[in-house]
């Protein structure tokens, strides 16, 4: 006959394996499969919403080693147009998120708001502004920049709100290690405005924006 102390301990180690087991696996996928993000800025609008959050593919690009960005497996690297969050070359803990425009040995220029590629005038879609004045060289990078080449091993990435992006104009190119996946489907999105708790926080979710997909 077993007594109800070996019993009670067996669930209570069950349970506390099946938690163990549960923190390990979501550290496993947090770490190398997807993670979620947070959109706090306009710099990416109108493609992303102050309020949207998202989740990241972070194996796409290969298996890397948390922390020091180590590549183990590599699968591929970041092209032009994806929208990619990454370790701010200023203060490593904090992450951002843009759009790369440039890859290794890409030649980057902007000439009165109009983005150059390796001499050719480039017409994205996704560039937004909002301001008709244009900014001296001598004033800002802002509208005139460059020509600057993209190094080995790094990427030259730009906000969507281009009159409202802190990018690689103004603190140079991303080192690859410090990518951290690409963006892929919205999951959630609503107003940071409006108290969490408060009916206008829920009132204002946007349905219409989950399960979209980042492009």
């Amino acid at each position: 006959m077993v007594s109800s102390k070996k019993s009670d301990k067996s669930v209570v180690r069950e349970y506390a394996e099946a938690i163990i087991i549960a923190i390990i696996l979501a550290l496993f996928i947090r770490s190398f499969v997807v993670q979620a993000f947070k959109i706090p800025s306009g710099s990416m609008l109108p493609t992303l919403q102050i309020g949207d959050h998202l989740l990241v593919n972070k194996f796409i690009y290969g298996v890397k080693i948390p922390m020091s960005g180590t590549v183990l497996i590599p699968w591929k690297s970041p092209t032009r147009d994806d929208i990619v969050v990454f370790r701010f070359p200023k203060d490593r803990s904090i992450d951002y998120i843009k759009r790369v425009v440039g890859v290794a040995g890409d030649t980057i220029e902007l000439k009165n708001k109009q983005l150059y590629i390796n001499g050719e005038a480039i017409n994205n879609p996704h560039a937004h502004f909002t301001n008709n004045t244009i900014m001296r060289a001598s004033a800002g990078p802002r509208d005139n920049m460059g020509p600057v080449k993209v190094p080995e091993g790094s990427i030259f990435v730009m906000g969507d709100n281009r009159d409202n992006s802190y990018d690689s104009r103004f603190w140079g190119v991303v080192d690859l290690k410090d990518v951290l996946g690409k963006a892929v489907i919205l999951y959630w999105s609503w107003d940071l405005k409006e108290p969490l708790l408060s009916v206008d926080r829920f009132t204002s979710i946007r349905w219409s924006r989950i399960g979209d997909i980042v492009h």
